[in-house]
This record gives structure tokens, sequence and C-alpha cells, in this order.
């Protein structure tokens, strides 16, 4: 996930002009370099997917020599990958004709005009079957811009062992933490609560859970409403309670996921890479490594969970916009998203994906060497439960400031003064909110 990079003051940044014009130089010797070749080429921006470009060889195959698609690896950070591309359209690179972009940057650039909307059969063909949660990534004032290509929701992992019945609750679960403390037992409960968008994730999670909300429907003013502030009291509440690891503060995924491994934590709060990490590496504990749904803030209510993903959009700047359109619906059709969630242990967005069975090798029986979806994510019914009542990040093209000032503020969890803390709020996420977001 990694610390998002914000949009800046608002106005004219003294650096801008230097900035653009030096991707400009640069996109002038990429267009010569994607140019070459002959024929016609299919420019997908994408982050680092260990099996991808199978999905893009799959994809070549189907096109049938009408264009040839390029996978063009971005950096592995998330904010480079949003800085490149950012400065690339933003310089005006014709040669860029599918993105892969973060959830939380659609609306930033469908805001910008830097890519289209998905309208008639296209729409149909992308929308089709797609859980709604991820849907509303893809979404902007209404809008489809991007396509679905995975998800992610955070799960509760624990110890069976330790905990042999998940707690239903937060309250039960700080109780239960405090109850395996004073027995000497592995107690703690991690999570991402480092100053970068894992704790704004967190955050989120809570806000939404407790039937709060950060900003308008529309995106569009700062509300931080009572469940907001109910939000900020029960995450002051479980970072000073100590039930927390003392890394707490410097602690993102891998950190989370490397505490409880090591046998330091009794509940886990994080995405479902965790599963395939365990089963490689404690293959002799992994019966006893289960999962549940988040736990509720309000007794009686679903948790509604932040998600993740990837969604691929076709750039406004693509000389190419019919075939984008088709190359796009193709990396991230049904047995596409079931390859890469296989491989690569990216969720899928179209529900049906989840209950498909047949092995990757059809004419062989499903195995550790030939996986299905049953093997490869026994907890899906689990991660379905949660997408089906998701919460999404703000939706806003400032999100990206949001997200910088949030993570700020929210830092460290322990120094919440909840009223105190809501009012620096809406004074700093009024101002970000003013700036939109659209230059790097």
């Amino acid at each position: 996930m990694g610390k998002r990079i914000g949009a800046g003051k608002r106005g004219r940044s003294p650096g801008r002009t230097a900035v653009l014009l030096g991707a400009g130089a640069l996109v002038t010797g990429m267009l010569a370099g994607c140019g070459s070749g002959g024929g016609m080429k299919i420019n997908v921006y994408y982050a680092p997917e260990d099996s991808f470009q199978k999905v893009v060889d799959n994809c070549n195959k189907a096109a049938n020599g009408r264009y040839e698609i390029v996978y063009n690896k971005l950096q592995r950070g998330a904010d480079d990958q949003r800085l490149q591309m950012a400065r690339r359209l933003a310089a005006g690179d014709t040669a860029m004709d599918v993105l892969g972009l973060d959830v939380t940057w659609v609306s930033e650039f469908a805001e910008a005009g830097w890519v289209e909307e998905w309208t008639g059969e296209h729409k149909a063909e992308a929308t089709q079957g797609v859980l709604q949660g991820p849907l509303d990534t893809a979404t902007y004032n209404g809008k489809l811009y991007a396509a679905t290509k995975n998800t992610n929701v955070q799960l509760l992992w624990y110890d069976d062992r330790i905990t042999p019945t998940p707690p239903k609750t937060w309250d039960e679960m700080i109780a239960k933490a405090k109850e395996l403390k004073a027995q000497g037992k592995p107690y703690s409960i991690v999570f991402t609560g480092a100053q970068y968008e894992g704790l704004v994730v967190f955050y989120n999670t809570l806000v939404n859970s407790m039937g709060g909300h950060i900003l308008s429907d529309d995106g569009k003013s700062v509300v931080l409403d009572d469940g907001a502030v109910k939000a900020l009291a029960l995450l002051k509440t479980i970072a000073s309670s100590g039930i927390t690891d003392p890394s707490l503060t410097n602690s993102k995924e891998d950190d989370v996921r490397q505490t409880f491994q090591r046998g330091d934590a009794a509940f886990e709060l994080n995405w479902p890479f965790v599963y395939a990490s365990y089963a490689k590496e404690k293959p002799q504990d992994v019966s006893h490594f289960k999962w549940a749904v988040y736990p509720e803030a309000k007794p009686g209510t679903p948790a509604k969970t932040t998600i993740g993903g990837y969604d691929l959009a076709v750039s406004s700047l693509s000389q190419h916009k019919p075939e984008a359109f088709e190359a796009a619906l193709c990396l991230r059709n049904a047995d596409n998203q079931k390859f890469s969630a296989i491989n690569d242990g990216v969720p899928p967005t179209i529900e049906s994906v989840y209950h498909n069975d047949t092995p990757l090798d059809p004419s062989k029986p499903a195995s550790a060497d030939n996986p299905n979806m049953a093997l490869k994510y026994p907890m899906r019914d689990s991660i379905i439960d949660a997408i089906k009542d998701a919460a999404v990040r703000p939706l806003t093209p400032a999100y990206q400031n949001m997200s910088t000032v949030m993570s700020k503020v929210l830092s460290p969890p322990a120094g919440i003064d909840p009223k105190a803390t809501a009012d620096r709020l809406r004074e700093q996420l009024n101002d970000a909110l003013q700036s939109k977001g659209v230059i790097p």
C-alpha cells in the first residue's frame, strides 16, 4: 500500500513547470520506443504482478494479430506509479493506452480528464457480475471510468489454539486481549498503525463501521460526523489500553504479518496475502490459522471494511481507444481474474470467480501443484461477505492530499483526543479538499 503522495498546496507550484518539462522530455523518448516494431501496440501501464505477463499473452492470442498488448511494468511503490502516470498524462503522452489505477486514484484521474468514461456495451461487460464495493471504486460522479481488475479486503486472523472462537465485536476482542495478557499468553491486537495509508484505511473502516462519514456523499465537503468522532475514540482506546504491539507506530502490512506469524500476537487485522505466507512458512501450523470477518464497532451492526485493489482505465489521450477498451476487458475477464487470483493472490471482483473450482489445468485433479479457488482461497466466503458490505475510501480527486493529512493527524493513535483531533481533522481536510489533487 504505502504512503500516498499528496498534490501539494492550492495553486501552481513553483517547481511544476520544470517537472512537466522534464516529463515532456521523458515522454518524447518513450514515444519513439513505443512506435517502433510495426503493428498496433496497446501499451498497458500496470503495477508489478508476477504472472501478469501471462495474462497479457492470453489476451494477445485472443486479439489474433489485430494488435499487440505491451506490458509496461510500473515501479513497485504505489506513490511512484501514480506519479509517473500523472506526469506523463499531464505532459500529453499519447503512447499510454490502458492505465492500472489504485482504487483511490480513479476520481483524481477522472476529474483531470485523463481517462475515458465507460459506456454502452463496454460498460455492460465491465460491470457484469461485479461485486458492488469494487464497482463503486471505479465510479465517479455517477459515471464509470474504469473496469475493476482485482479487489482486496482485510479480515480478522487468529490462532484457534489461543482463541478457539473469534471475537465478534471490538469490545469482545479488547476484553479477550486483556484476559490473555493477564494469563501470560500472546495477546496483542496488531494492525497497520504507522503514519501512512494503512492507518487511514484502518480509521476509515472504524468510521464506516460506526455509521459515520468523513466526507459528504458527493465528496465535496468535510462532514466528520458523530460516527467519525466515535471512531477516533475507539482508535485511541485500542492504541492506549496496553493491548497493542510496542511497534504499533511503525507497523505496516508485512510487519503486522511477521509479528503474528512469530507468535507475538493473538489477533491480526490484515489482507488475505497473509494466508499464503503462513502456509508457506509455517505449514505445520496452518491448520490452526483461522479467519473471520472484521469485528463489529457497533454491536449488532456488521463492520464495513475498507477495500483495496486495482482498476483498469483507458487513457483519454490514447490513439487506439476501441482496442484499448477491448484489451482492458480481456485483461480483467473472469478467466484472467481467476488466473491472477490463484497465481498472484489478488482477489477477484467478479463474484462467480470465487465459486469456480475448476483447477488451472482442467485435465488434472486439483492439487497443490494444480490449484483451484478452494485451495488458494479457503477464506473466500468471508472475503465475499466482507466485500458485499464494504467501505470505500472517500471518492474525491483530492484523496491523496486527504490521506496525507489524516495519516499525520491520526499519528500516534494513542495520542488522539477525540474532540480536539476531530476539530483538527475538519480544518486540515477542508484545506486539503480545496486542492483538486490532479497535478502531481
